[in-house]
């Protein structure tokens, strides 16, 4: 990154929310998206594959928390981001996918997440998503409250730094 853009971009302890507090915890969470994996009558044929972009649809939105059905072919994933002040979780429903977090400054760590396994997260999290595998990945997604926003994120060799925020009915 040069220092022209380094100056366009804002440390992630600058990054303010704006948003009520969360009404499920992080344990509902895991249970509404362990519930609806457990059931693929309810999601199977609604999955697309798309090679070009990850493919996502909004399953079910209330006032308290939304539930989301993602699918990543081969290459596909998220970038750094958090989720806009929001508590969430995921299931993989099939496949593999590789979740990584920055400890410290710099240090990425990583963690495979396979079928039937789920992973929750606070308001603060940040974190990538990605299908290192050859073969598609399918996930169920819920946050509480619904998405306002997703905040994208770039790692520097001085940390991650906010470089965009994008409304939620563009991300997943």
């Amino acid at each position: 990154m040069t220092a022209s853009t380094d100056s366009l971009v804002t440390p992630i302890a600058a990054v303010s929310l704006q948003l009520g507090p969360p009404r499920l915890s992080q344990s509902e969470l895991s249970g509404i998206v362990t519930g609806v994996t457990a059931q693929p009558g309810s999601w199977r044929d609604l999955v697309r594959y798309d090679p070009v972009r990850r493919w996502y649809h909004r399953m079910e939105l209330t006032g308290d928390y939304e539930v989301w059905l993602l699918s990543w072919c081969p290459g596909q994933g998220t970038g750094f981001h958090d989720h806009g002040g929001s508590r969430g979780a995921f299931a993989v429903a099939q496949g593999d996918l590789t979740e990584q977090t920055v400890r410290g400054s710099h240090q990425v760590l990583a963690r495979t997440v396979s079928t039937g396994q789920v992973r929750s997260f606070g308001t603060r999290y940040v974190h990538n998503v990605v299908n290192e595998t050859a073969v598609p990945a399918v996930t169920v997604h819920a946050y509480s409250p619904p998405l306002p926003e997703m905040r994208r994120y770039e790692l520097t060799p001085s940390g991650l730094r906010w470089t965009s925020t994008e409304p939620a009915e563009e991300t997943e």
